[in-house]
């Protein structure tokens, strides 16, 4: 009897139908991934460049660093670029960095933020990363390193071997590692439904599992991560109504009556705090030298 732990087919075919229920569910909750993060770009900018969030970046390239990787003078893809959240400090560091972003929005930031670097340090491309013709755009095997951070783009094998054939010595991915955490949705979801949460399946699975089976070199790592927000009332039910398309409900009358009266009676200042993150991995992919790193 076949062991179908070892099938790669059967691991890419199990990933294929789990990418195209996520992208079916999105769909039906009228979420489209191009702009899936423009309501929210202004947001996700002031706590990207915030000395929190810029030191959680300093930690993730940090660990990239301690693998050996060098950004001085390398050629970065950084595909999911929002706002420039990673681009930045990369440029900071000396590489030059192709920056893909979809989001109008988050553009029009990644354009402001990136103003001090000249000689086109930063080249940003405007569209999805999806139809992208790696080949005819003359990116196959043309960056140092591919990096790509909790980028939806990634729902299947296909799209991680369209993001490898990018890369020339390095490919980075990072990817939820279990469901999301969100104190604020943990009060509310009592409030809409009878039914237990259910916790999701983590994709970074199928990723992990299928990098090992076809040989390739890497590390991983994973890891909790929490931060701490304070937002308006506003912003608050703007974040509930996403969670609730990205959990399939819709945002009924009934539902949105519920959630603004719980605000209204739990935040009557009209600041809302909230706990949200959960477990992440990294995995930095070897494609030149595949053996372990040494500092000596």
């Amino acid at each position: 009897m076949k062991n179908e732990f070892f099938s790669q087919e059967v691991w890419e075919q199990a990933w294929r139908e789990r990418g195209d229920a996520v992208l079916s569910k999105m769909k039906q909750a009228g979420i489209s991934p191009v702009n899936a993060f423009d309501h929210k770009a202004k947001t996700f900018n002031e706590q990207s460049f915030s000395e929190e969030g810029k030191k959680r970046s300093r930690r993730i390239l940090n660990w990239i660093e301690d693998q050996g990787v060098s950004f001085h003078q390398a050629s970065v893809l950084d595909i999911g670029a929002a706002s420039g959240v990673f681009s930045v400090p990369f440029a900071e560091q000396g590489a030059h960095v192709t920056a893909v972003e979809s989001s109008l929005p988050l553009v029009k930031l990644l354009e402001e933020n990136t103003k001090p670097f000249t000689d086109n340090q930063v080249n940003i491309v405007p569209e999805p990363f999806e139809n992208i013709d790696v080949q005819a755009r003359g990116w196959n095997q043309a960056f140092d390193l591919v990096f790509a951070s909790m980028c939806p783009v990634i729902y299947n094998w296909e799209s991680v071997e369209k993001i490898i054939q990018c890369a020339k010595q390095y490919c980075y991915i990072s990817m939820p590692a279990g469901a999301a955490e969100n104190s604020l949705a943990n009060e509310i979801w009592p409030l809409i439904s009878d039914k237990p949460h259910t916790s999701k399946p983590a994709e970074v699975a199928y990723l992990m599992h299928l990098l090992f089976l076809k040989g390739y070199s890497y590390e991983s790592l994973v890891t909790r991560e929490l931060k701490t927000t304070e937002v308006s009332a506003e912003v608050a039910m703007q974040e509930m109504i996403s969670w609730f398309r990205g959990q399939g409900l819709a945002e009924d009358t009934r539902k949105m009556k519920v959630v603004a009266d719980y605000l209204e009676q739990a935040y009557p200042a009209g600041k809302v705090v909230i706990h949200q993150g959960g477990r992440f991995a990294k995995v930095l992919i070897r494609l030149q030298d595949e053996k372990m790193y040494s500092r000596n």
